[in-house]
């Protein structure tokens, strides 16, 4: 909406739960920030207690969640094609639908009535009252049989698709490559609300301290069972208020992104290139695995997002994080102001010699693995862009190999379930560099990570049964 989303409803009306998500669902369509972005800036302008902060996060997060099955849902009781109502309208039904479907807290009555009166408020924009059109669809469905779910004998992939919410193309995609089963744990992964998971400041505390932290302040949390410094947390409500958040004790993050650093084995004084840094989750715990010592270069193309690594670096106590704006692709934007801004503590190399010991490409990608996150991503996103998200890849490995001495290692992964972005990239990138070679990453994870292994040596949690994101990894040393 040109006019922007804030317009569909008065500040009077603009109240509740209910009317946050919907400015919010509506907001998700056109924008291109994710809707954890669009729900903070709307919390943050609310006067909500705790449990309408609850509500509007849980109708949020769960109609994007479960779209595809909603309308699924609205098909049979629909006298017209949801798609060519007006979004608002479309978005009031699925909020209805959400709610009388999946919240057995909220009476009936309640769904209807208050989805009724969320479409009289949006009259004014909208120039129709759709509330009697409201109120008759959510009744229709009330009175319609549950349908049973499609077979998966007929076609599994679309069957898959609507039980699960995942977009059609991407069912189809994980039937043909995975299977039918695979690619209905897949898709089931991809469906469910992921636990919060911290990962522990060991440069501030220890993960045993943590938690009794947590204890005493009356939080249910446990360690992860994968990561040796992650912690999972019941209900823990807004991070922020969490005990140790401001004394910098932990970062959030899933516990498959947590092993991914450790794979690079930095040591202390290493001088380290993060080539794809902000927010900063590894920049971080690589510097916690070097104990502050050293030199991080991170960098990012977007100033503004730096700012973001800039702000969790100081609030977790890290000092050795040298943020720089650049495009990575670019060496001669950024190799240079390594070579002047280099310590003079660091081990010294000869003139014209690569001096970065160390290489992290925690490159962008399509982000197929942390849907779970990032609900609204699965209606964004096509099958068209993995060539584009390769090429990508490819460019940005190219132009980090030039400054890794001999002898370095480079670490590559993504946030990615498809090979294109992942085993593909690496075998194009080697076959090209003869001077790379790969390693097993086996050395360098936890006992209970050695399941996630491929017969390559990457490291792959895609599929896993640990409740943690699809994270790809691989390991390579430059021997010439």
């Amino acid at each position: 909406m040109a006019s922007g989303p804030r317009s569909l409803l008065t500040a009077k009306t603009a109240s509740s739960a209910r009317s946050i998500a919907l400015l919010l669902l509506v907001e998700s369509v056109k924008s291109e920030e994710g809707v954890d972005v669009l729900l903070d800036r709307a919390l943050a302008r609310c006067s909500f207690d705790s449990r309408e902060r609850a509500l509007t996060v849980e109708l949020t997060y769960g109609v994007l969640r479960r779209l595809a099955t909603i309308d699924w849902r609205l098909d049979p009781v629909l006298d017209k094609p949801l798609l060519r109502l007006p979004v608002a309208v479309q978005m009031v039904l699925r909020l209805g639908t959400y709610q009388l479907l999946f919240l057995d807290r909220i009476p009936e009555s309640a769904a209807v009535n208050e989805s009724v009166n969320l479409s009289k408020a949006c009259t004014p924009t909208l120039g129709r009252d759709w509330s009697g059109f409201v109120n008759a669809v959510l009744r229709a469905l009330l009175r319609h049989p549950v349908q049973a779910w499609p077979s998966t004998d007929h076609d599994a992939a679309k069957a898959l698709a609507v039980r699960y919410s995942v977009p059609d193309w991407l069912s189809r995609r994980w039937v043909e490559r995975l299977g039918v089963a695979s690619a209905e744990a897949a898709c089931e992964g991809v469906s469910i609300a992921p636990p919060l998971t911290l990962r522990v400041n060991r440069l501030t505390t220890t993960r045993e301290a943590l938690l009794e932290t947590f204890a005493q302040a009356g939080l249910a949390a446990k360690p992860t069972s994968v990561s040796p410094c992650g912690i999972l947390l019941e209900d823990g409500g807004l991070v922020p208020s969490l005990p140790g958040f401001h004394e910098g004790a932990f970062y959030v993050e899933d516990e498959a992104a947590q092993l991914v650093p450790p794979l690079l084995d930095p040591q202390p004084d290493d001088i380290v290139l993060d080539a794809c840094a902000a927010p900063g989750g590894k920049s971080t715990h690589l510097a916690d695995l070097m104990h502050n010592k050293g030199t991080i270069y991170a960098i990012d193309r977007k100033g503004a997002r730096l700012d973001l690594l800039r702000s969790n670096c100081h609030r977790l106590g890290i000092k050795i994080v040298v943020p720089m704006v650049s495009d990575i692709r670019q060496p001669r934007q950024w190799l240079p102001n390594i070579e002047t801004t280099r310590p003079s503590s660091t081990k010294k190399t000869r003139a014209g010699e690569p001096s970065v010991d160390r290489i992290l490409v925690d490159a962008p990608c399509s982000g197929l693995g942390v849907l779970r996150r990032h609900p609204e991503a699965k209606w964004r996103k096509g099958e068209q862009a993995l060539p584009r998200h390769h090429t990508l890849q490819c460019e940005i490995l190219e132009a980090v190999a030039l400054c890794l001495r001999p002898g370095g290692v480079l670490v590559y992964s993504t946030c990615s379930t498809e090979p294109e972005e992942n085993e593909e990239v690496i075998e194009e990138f080697c076959h090209a560099h003869a001077e790379f070679q790969r390693e097993s990453v086996v050395p360098w994870l936890p006992p209970a990570a050695q399941g996630f292994v491929t017969e390559q040596g990457a490291l792959s949690t895609v599929g896993n049964q640990c409740s943690m994101d699809g994270f790809y990894a691989v390991r390579l040393r430059k021997v010439l």
